[in-house]
């Protein structure tokens, strides 16, 4: 791989082409399962909070006012819009497998310590605002993270119904955060089941953690960073699990090879995206028009 002389330093891969001519196989549906499930913890969220807004306006729990619990969403939405900003800017720095490691951990953190709340005094109504903002920022840079990564690894012929399909699972999240509400509402005291409410999010994303883990780093964002030969390593795993599933790979002639411009003079269309898509879908959600907003975003980056 050369580097060439042109104003915008390129470097010229046959990576993407490598990429592209992979069928599906047991690596593809890991890598959906575990960055997917971002979309499964927002419906999650966004319900189980919904439902427990009354509950914690209770003596009983917090005590709160309907002017603190109406907070408790606009902060979370906040702490999206702002996440996906700042860990969409890092993740073209720092690496996606990085960054959606991250995110989740910041996630788990924010929701975990929300059910930490102990009352209504000011102290406490600002830890817990800061925490539904913490968590809120961690789906934010999930969202940014994990389109970015998915684009650049996902196959192009599967990339468009990916998005799709993922973006859809928003509303498995949301059935999910219905069914544990009304089991928690209706067997516990609502002193517990508020607290083991905000858990559930936590607890899946630790199942999913070790997966993340596994994951490879894009090569896409390997070679733009000048990192051509972890490029190749992960780009061979990437491969080798393919052949594990029983495909015969033919090698990629020479004359499939792209010029892509390095970092930091590459154009951050993918993740620039991202991040605006997420927005707007979250948007469109609290708008009620979730569904044509993630069909156009996903549409539209999968042509990008």
């Amino acid at each position: 791989m050369a580097i060439s002389q042109a104003s915008e330093p390129s470097v010229r891969s046959l990576i993407p082409a490598r990429i592209d001519r992979l069928s599906w196989a047991p690596f593809h549906t890991r890598m959906v399962i575990a960055l997917g499930v971002a979309w499964v913890l927002d419906g999650l969220e966004i319900t189980i909070v919904s439902a427990l807004g009354a509950v914690l306006s209770d003596n009983d729990t917090l005590g709160l006012s309907s002017a603190a619990v109406g907070l408790i969403a606009t902060v979370y939405l906040l702490g999206e819009v702002f996440g996906a900003l700042f860990f969409g800017k890092l993740s073209d720095q720092l690496g996606r497998k990085n960054l959606f490691v991250i995110t989740l951990g910041v996630y788990l953190a924010g929701n975990a310590a929300t059910a930490l709340t102990w009352g209504n005094t000011s102290l406490a109504i600002t830890f817990l605002f800061a925490t539904r903002f913490v968590a809120g920022m961690g789906i934010g840079g999930e969202y940014a993270a994990i389109n970015s990564a998915i684009d650049e690894m996902m196959p192009a012929r599967y990339r468009g119904r990916v998005d799709i399909a993922i973006n859809g699972t928003y509303w498995g999240g949301a059935i999910l955060g219905t069914l544990v509400q009304l089991l928690l509402l209706n067997t516990l005291d609502h002193s517990i089941a508020w607290r083991l409410g905000f858990l559930v999010g936590p607890a899946i994303g630790l199942c999913i953690w070790r997966l993340r883990k596994n994951l490879p780093e894009s090569p896409r964002w390997l070679v733009i960073h000048g990192r051509e030969q972890e490029a190749e390593d992960n780009i061979r795993f990437i491969e080798d699990e393919v052949r594990a599933s029983g495909q015969t790979l033919e090698d990629v002639p020479d004359n499939r090879a792209i010029a892509m411009a390095l970092f930091p003079f590459r154009r951050p269309i993918t993740d620039a995206t991202g991040c605006f898509g997420g927005i707007a879908m979250h948007i469109c959600t609290w708008s009620g028009i979730r569904c044509p907003s993630m069909i156009w975003h996903s549409f539209c980056r999968a042509s990008a």
